[in-house]
């Protein structure tokens, strides 16, 4: 076993939290799901989880937190460490990083949970020695991250991928949208819960042949377009249970290169773009592993 500091991470979902104490992809010594019940039961039991690590492998060095949004990460606000107004309910203005302070005598590092993911993926997986990439998941929500010429973005707060308004032919897709701030924002309109509530059923039931397939790459590619035009990123990481459904891929790949219609003029869009949209190389474990990430950044 390797010597090196032991770290906390917590990738914190809507649905459930995962922690895991290790130092990287080769070495996770343990790690829990937590069902997301209110903050203070949530958080109770993670800091349970790392303290009784703690007794079998020694004190943490640090703790990563990606968690979901909208959330504070700026350590110079008042509201840091902070959730942000949320449809979560019993969440916004929850001072999840103040919990764990109070609990930890040690560096927590607070992100969003796409931020935290694409630098899982720089130091792990798809986006190794790249300088500009984007992160994206489209699962129960749509969030994204963005790593900008050697660090994540954050700027006024943070991005908000997930609720950038997007073309909505009414007539091809009457459905008003699920989002309770914009209604038909891209979540509102792609969404895993946006594909149930408009088909009636998951989207991971429907067959590949199923329309909602075109659709859904009809609003991801406009989203991949809006961000390649804006940031210009090297590479796009597409994750999360609808985002690396297999046959997607190849559909919004085509789609994004459609409506880019030559515009950028780099071989990439035009001759590879199979390596420009690319699923996570570390799989569903890109948000743990980008907490540990995180929690590297402490000591760096």
């Amino acid at each position: 076993m390797n010597n090196e500091p032991l770290y906390g991470a917590i990738e914190g979902g809507g649905t459930k939290f995962v922690c895991a104490v290790g130092t990287g992809p080769n070495d996770l010594r343990a790690e829990i799901r937590v069902e997301t019940t209110s903050p203070e039961e949530t958080l109770s039991r993670v800091v349970k989880f790392f303290h009784e690590q703690e007794a079998k492998f020694g004190k943490l060095a640090s703790i990563g937190f990606a968690c979901f949004g909208p959330l504070d990460p700026n350590p110079a606000s008042p509201t840091y460490g902070h959730i942000l107004p949320t449809p979560k309910p019993g969440w916004t203005n929850a001072n999840v990083v103040g919990m764990l302070k109070d609990a930890f005598d040690i560096p927590i590092v607070f992100d969003t949970d796409v931020n935290g993911a694409a630098l899982g993926e720089w130091r792990w997986g798809a986006a190794q020695e790249l300088e500009t990439f984007i992160y994206l998941t489209i699962g129960t929500g749509i969030g994204g991250g963005a790593y900008v010429e050697g660090k994540l973005l954050h700027g006024l707060i943070h991005p908000e991928m997930g609720h950038i308004l997007l073309r909505h032919d009414r007539d091809k897709d009457p459905f008003a949208g699920t989002c309770p701030f914009h209604g038909d924002c891209f979540e509102g309109l792609a969404c895993g819960g946006a594909m149930e509530k408009r088909w009636g059923q998951p989207g991971e039931t429907l067959s590949a042949e199923h329309p909602a397939w075109d659709l859904e790459a009809e609003y991801v590619a406009q989203a991949l377009t809006n961000y390649t035009l804006t940031l210009s990123p090297q590479r796009i990481i597409l994750g999360g249970g609808v985002g690396s459904v297999p046959h997607l891929l190849s559909k919004v790949r085509a789609r994004t290169r459609e409506l880019i219609n030559g515009y950028i003029q780099s071989p990439i869009i035009l001759e590879h773009i199979e390596t420009f949209i690319v699923n996570p190389g570390l799989g569903n474990r890109s948000g743990v592993l980008g907490a540990i990430a995180l929690a590297k950044q402490a000591g760096a």
